[in-house]
């Protein structure tokens, strides 16, 4: 599919922003049609170790009835292709734990849901077989962040409210959401912390909605991330100005949160509140993670009652990028809502990050200097 000219894209991006300026009902939904994808990107050639990449992904043969998860990598059942991902606030107070069904998820983003409070700090979690999930949450409200983020994968936004600061973002028609239907778990806690989507929610939700599963008109189609062979990681061993990062602290206030580098599983171990970060959904099993991408990101304070919002569409911001041990610096880009993040080397070429999950966390100028490496 060809690429639209820059004509082509602003003619869109206005058409995007006057759809903005009008209402919508959450069940009118623009049914998908055929070639009518938008395709969000320069004409520019791709840096040649993007073009390596694609490439030699494209030499892998996928095993009978699979397909390379457009979000992980990873090998998963070829049924799940055009299905459209869901991302779910889950609440991070403490209160709120143990968590459902959070090692399960593909990417995790994580950032400050408020300036008050120590700057808590919320997920918001995305998951590509949703059937597979026994049970996920608690479900909490969203903000004008998670509304900028969470369209770049054509996903379906699970949450439970928010503040009026919502209400423009809601008005986009590429913004589909469920919100407040999911199931109420006695589990001995305040009613804000007994949401959650079990068995059968999100499938009633997109029959009561009339929302597509699939993909629709607002999926690129594009690769989102970059990902290195099956068979070989990307240990940035190429990168001189590579630096050690076992441990990663990051300036969260209010849960402290840090992640440990598992040699002998590849993989980053998520720890909060002192604790290690669990899943009672999933045999208690401990969320850990093979990328973590850090964002620098432009924070506004919204009111006086601790409502913020990150910018998350901007160019050439500082960002790391994580992995086997390793951290390099990164700029990251992202021209608008429905376009992925995009992160780049010190050469100026889109990484390549590994197949499995990935965090995401936003941080705040004021913080930034304020990660450690261990």
């Amino acid at each position: 599919m060809k690429k639209l000219s820059v004509v082509a894209l602003l003619a869109i991006t206005g058409a995007m922003v006057l759809t903005a300026c009008g209402s919508k009902k959450e069940a009118n939904v623009a049914a998908p049609t055929e070639d009518t994808s938008i395709v969000i990107g320069s004409e520019e050639p791709a840096a040649a170790s993007s073009v390596e990449a694609v490439e030699e992904e494209a030499t892998e043969v996928a095993p009978d009835g699979m397909y390379a998860s457009e979000l992980t990598g990873e090998w998963i059942d070829e049924s799940l292709k055009d299905q459209r991902p869901i991302a779910v606030m889950i609440d991070d107070e403490k209160t709120a734990l143990p968590h459902y069904g959070v090692s399960e998820a593909d990417i995790i983003y994580e950032m400050v849901n408020s300036t008050a409070n120590q700057g808590v700090t919320r997920f918001m979690a995305m998951f590509k077989d949703y059937n597979s999930v026994k049970q996920i949450g608690s479900v909490r409200s969203t903000r004008p962040t998670n509304l900028q983020i969470f369209p770049e994968w054509n996903a379906v936004l699970c949450h439970d409210g928010g503040p009026f600061w919502n209400d423009n973002f809601y008005k986009n028609d590429f913004v589909e959401r469920f919100s407040g239907t999911f199931s109420r778990v006695n589990n001995g806690k305040p009613r804000e912390f007994t949401e959650y989507i079990l068995s059968g929610d999100i499938d009633k939700n997109f029959k009561n909605t009339g929302y597509s599963k699939t993909y629709n008109k607002y999926y690129s189609g594009q690769p989102h991330y970059l990902f290195a062979s099956h068979t070989q990681d990307n240990d940035l061993s190429q990168y001189s100005s590579a630096q050690t990062a076992t441990k990663v602290t990051l300036p969260f206030h209010h849960n402290n949160p840090w992640l440990e580098y598992d040699e002998s599983a590849g993989v980053y171990k998520y720890f909060q509140y002192n604790q290690p970060e669990t899943d009672a959904g999933n045999g208690n099993k401990q969320v850990a993670f093979k990328n973590l991408l850090l964002q620098n990101a432009r924070l506004e304070q919204l009111d006086d009652h601790g409502y913020m919002m990150y910018y998350p569409s901007e160019s050439n911001r500082e960002g790391y990028f994580i992995t086997d041990g390793k951290a390099i610096k990164v700029t990251w880009s992202k021209a608008n809502d429905l376009d992925a993040t995009r992160y780049y080397d010190e050469n100026g070429n889109q990484i390549e990050i590994n197949v499995g999950k990935t965090y995401v966390a936003l941080i705040s100028e004021k913080e930034w200097d304020n990660i450690k490496f261990e």
